[in-house]
């Protein structure tokens, strides 16, 4: 099939989706671009700043949730299963669930001051909700620390020429946030800066390789873990808003050169467009749905959108765009996956190439091969650059993050100790586990994160005396889904004597039940939450 219908298809259901369909949950959410948000009210330089534009808080937003989920997923989903359901859950999936639950997350999170979504959970639900809440998604986040963490020192170890790139836009992004914040520069002008340090540091990269002695596996982890940890207690004005704010513009300029190579080739889709029901990896549902994560729904973007994207915006009129139109641009980044696997990798035996190179470098070959016109012989190392680009921004908000949540539980406000507890959790996962044992459980978790999080705004949304079926409807999918997937590797785990992961997956069911019977109460019994 050619692949230039499949991504005009996916385009226009995306467009539909965004222009027609998010405007009933602005409408269901009264969005008013008059009323103040917290970044204003609750101002303290550190975690509560108005973006200076709405564009700089969508590269924030738009770079943490994307991360490496909406590629990785879907590469395995489509050597696994096929590259058709895939697709489908992608479009379905981000148009009806992620779009709806993640811009659900960030405006009510507005409304509720910035409070977590573990936050709002005991302001609809109860109590022993926000913490049997606050416990899952602490759970989730460190599986998202112990994953990236190892796929990006995995990817340093093999692709040594991305290592001065990757970390170099630490610094770039340093001096393009003291641009604009300090020195008041101009953002064009600061942006275009920062962009061309950029591009010449990819360059560097290409004539100085990093190769580190010894097993460099465990060193780049190390290196990684202690990045987490001082980034995510920087001030957000310092890194986390000017780094997430270029990258994301690496991957708009990653996405044109793919689609435009696609546009010129127009390749054909080799491969099968359904592989099997039953894979390595367990059934098509529930398992490809867990698989694809980010790349349809995820509930990291909740936790994104209510931890810091909800501290950064300034005028409800952009949670539209940022909330809707990032889970948006992130199913399109999703379907250049898809495509890249499926049209741009030469190999007659994709499974074994998965095997053999892992998902992200796999990716890099396909983005080689669909990028190539445009390009040349570099598009493969300008896609993995770009995507660890986008691990580090997902590591060190995902600490930041479960920082906050750690505070919550525990009462420890100093946020050096409590962001040193979630690192050392992340880091013991991940110097211990493989990315195939690893991956499976995060996105069960992630999903499961999603599912619940969708139970919170839908019981808001009752406080407020507002239909359901947007909100509700999605969320018993998702449980189902994600109770089920969860259960399947469990068995899997005991069979295969991983114990560790056994625990944390049984931990993670009885702690969603808990929450679903805690949530059905409140609705059961149509009972008002208190008033907030």
């Amino acid at each position: 099939m050619n692949s230039l219908l499949i991504i005009v298809s996916a385009f226009v259901l995306f467009f539909i989706g965004y222009k027609y369909y998010a405007r009933k949950f602005e409408r269901l959410w009264e969005v008013d671009p008059k009323r103040p948000t917290p970044a204003n009210t609750k101002f303290d330089g550190v975690d509560y700043v108005p973006a200076r534009h709405w564009l700089v808080l969508f590269g924030h937003h738009f770079a943490s949730i994307a991360g490496a989920g909406p590629i990785i997923g879907p590469v395995i989903a489509c050597v696994l299963w096929g590259w058709l359901p895939a697709l489908i859950w992608i479009v379905l999936g981000t148009i009806f669930i992620g779009g709806v639950h993640d811009f659900g997350s960030l405006i009510t999170s507005v409304r509720e001051g910035g409070s977590s979504i573990a936050e709002m959970a005991q302001n609809t639900v109860s109590r022993r909700a926000k913490i049997i809440f606050s416990c899952f998604i602490w759970l989730a986040l460190v599986l998202v620390i112990a994953v990236f963490v190892y796929f990006c020192a995995d990817t340093f170890v093999k692709e040594p020429k991305i290592v001065l790139p990757s970390l170099g836009l630490i610094p770039v992004a340093m001096v393009v946030g003291f641009m604009l914040y300090q020195l008041k520069t101009n953002t064009v002008l600061a942006t275009v800066i920062g962009l061309v340090l950029l591009v010449g540091l990819i360059f560097l990269g290409e004539l100085f390789p990093v190769n580190l002695p010894g097993n460099s596996l465990i060193i780049w982890s190390i290196v990684l873990l202690v990045y987490c940890y001082i980034a995510s207690i920087l001030p957000v004005t310092i890194l986390l808003q000017p780094r997430d704010y270029l990258s994301s513009f690496l991957l708009f300029a990653g996405l044109i050169f793919g689609y435009l190579g696609i546009f010129i080739l127009r390749p054909t889709i080799s491969t099968g467009m359904y592989v099997s029901w039953k894979s390595q990896e367990g059934l098509l549902w529930p398992m490809m749905c867990v698989t694809v994560a980010c790349g349809a729904i995820s509930g990291f973007h909740s936790l994104i959108a209510s931890g810091t994207s909800s501290k950064q915006i300034a005028t409800e009129a952009d949670a539209k765009k940022i909330g809707y139109g990032g889970m948006v641009a992130e199913g399109v980044v999703a379907v250049l996956a898809v495509i890249a696997v499926t049209a741009g990798v030469r190999s007659t035996n994709l499974a074994a190439a998965l095997k053999e190179m892992g998902p992200v470098r796999l990716f890099g070959v396909g983005y080689d091969g669909i990028a190539k016109p445009v390009l040349g012989p570099y598009g493969g190392f300008i896609a993995i650059t770009i995507l660890n680009a986008f691990i580090l921004t997902t590591l060190d908000t995902a600490a930041r993050i479960c920082r906050y949540i750690t505070q919550e539980l525990t009462g420890v406000k100093n946020r050096y100790f409590s962001t040193l507890l979630v690192v050392l959790a992340g880091g013991g996962l991940a110097l211990s586990g493989k990315w195939n044992k690893l991956w499976p459980a995060f996105g069960a978790s992630n999903q499961l994160v999603a599912a619940l999080a969708l139970i919170v705004l839908s019981a808001w949304l009752l406080c407020k005396h507002k239909t359901l079926r947007y909100t509700i409807i999605p969320a018993i999918f998702m449980i189902i889904t994600t109770i089920a997937a969860l259960v399947y590797q469990s068995i899997n785990y005991l069979k295969g004597g991983n114990y560790g992961l056994l625990i944390i997956s049984i931990l993670l069911i009885f702690l969603g039940l808990f929450m679903v019977i805690e949530a059905r109460r409140i609705f059961k019994r149509g009972k008002l939450c208190r008033k907030v």
